[in-house]
């Protein structure tokens, strides 16, 4: 009885064994001579772009078959275009991965419910970092504290709804009451920037450090430009090392205390990849693990070192995970900080 047993526990791990080579083959076999996408929601040359492209480098050898990996950019509406193209149009085979901001996953949360997509349904790949937020500004602006704002006007930059740069400024202007005229409409960092250096607008918010230190490093080095707050939970050491403060040290209540730490919940996901619903389970688990394996390749971490980029990835499981528990925050404090956030021009 007891061998008998044992030949079935056998053959249990047997046929347990044969499936998962033969899932690993029906995955290989699919990707095998296709191309994947990675459909970046902003403009070429800014942080999401940079992150994207970083990605696509080494992605292929970590997907059984190895695909080609492409780049393609789909920006606007804060990369709501790209997430209702990848939700509703694109195909939902694991050939298109989105590369999406992160106001766009929370939109549903502090927005406008959209009609066109939903992206708590979407299948999470990963998060390639957990950047430190900030708030930039010209040096000739001559602000020496965010504080000054609350009696100076200060012009920023920004992108649309669902972007943080439109959204980070707009939850200071209102909830703190700073004086900031918000300047919505550019497509991305890159446009956003440009303005910065022309000095079309004086400073903007909702940029990441890790990009622009990687992609402006002359505006620091020269003095045009310099970090003014960090819009963040915790300090980043580096910023921190400069002595950077942080947004909700400007706060006069616990109430806009804790409406700042809601928000700033979101950036443990500040570069989310997703797929479209529908994706087949084991393509969804493959890309997940391939997406993980790349962020730990160690070519792509010298590179990311040689341009002077951050990376601190979160697996598509725990990603899905703290979307979800964000989405179950009590909805008398959402209501107050989607107020905070609504944009009046």
């Amino acid at each position: 009885m007891f061998g008998w047993m044992k030949g079935m526990a056998a053959g249990a791990a047997l046929a347990v064994a044969s499936t998962g080579a033969w899932a690993q083959d029906a995955i290989e076999s699919f990707y095998r001579g296709k191309t994947v996408t990675i459909l970046v929601g902003s403009s070429a040359g800014g942080g999401y772009d940079l992150y994207g492209r970083l990605i696509a480098r080494f992605l292929s050898p970590h997907i059984p078959g190895r695909p080609t990996i492409v780049v393609q950019n789909m920006p606007g509406a804060g990369s709501n275009v790209s997430a209702a193209y990848i939700y509703n149009a694109a195909a939902k085979d694991g050939t298109v991965i989105g590369a999406i901001f992160m106001g766009a996953v929370v939109d549903p949360l502090f927005g406008e419910k959209r009609q066109t997509h939903d992206t708590t349904k979407f299948n999470y790949i990963g998060n390639a970092n957990i950047d430190a937020y900030l708030c930039l500004i010209r040096t000739d602006a001559k602000m020496n504290s965010l504080a000054d704002a609350f009696d100076r006007e200060l012009v920023l930059g920004a992108s649309a709804e669902g972007a943080s740069t439109r959204d980070f400024a707009t939850l200071l202007k209102n909830l703190l009451g700073l004086k900031f005229k918000v300047v919505a409409g550019y497509p991305g960092t890159r446009e956003i920037n440009l303005a910065i250096e022309k000095g079309e607008v004086q400073a903007g918010c909702g940029q990441t450090w890790s990009s622009v230190a990687a992609t402006y490093p002359a505006w620091f080095r020269d003095g045009l430009v310099k970090p003014f707050v960090q819009e963040a939970n915790t300090g980043y050491p580096d910023l921190d090392k400069m002595g950077v403060p942080l947004t909700k040290q400007f706060a006069r209540t616990d109430e806009q205390r804790s409406i700042l730490e809601l928000v700033y919940n979101q950036v443990a996901f500040s570069r989310p990849y997703v797929v479209a619903p529908g994706v087949p389970a084991e393509r969804v688990a493959a890309l997940r693990k391939a997406f993980m394996e790349t962020m730990n390749d160690r070519d792509l971490i010298a590179e990311a070192k040689r341009i002077n980029v951050d990376v601190f990835a979160t697996s598509g499981e725990d990603l899905q995970k703290l979307i979800a528990k964000m989405y179950a925050t009590p909805p008398e404090i959402v209501e107050k900080a989607k107020a905070a956030m609504t944009y009046r021009p």
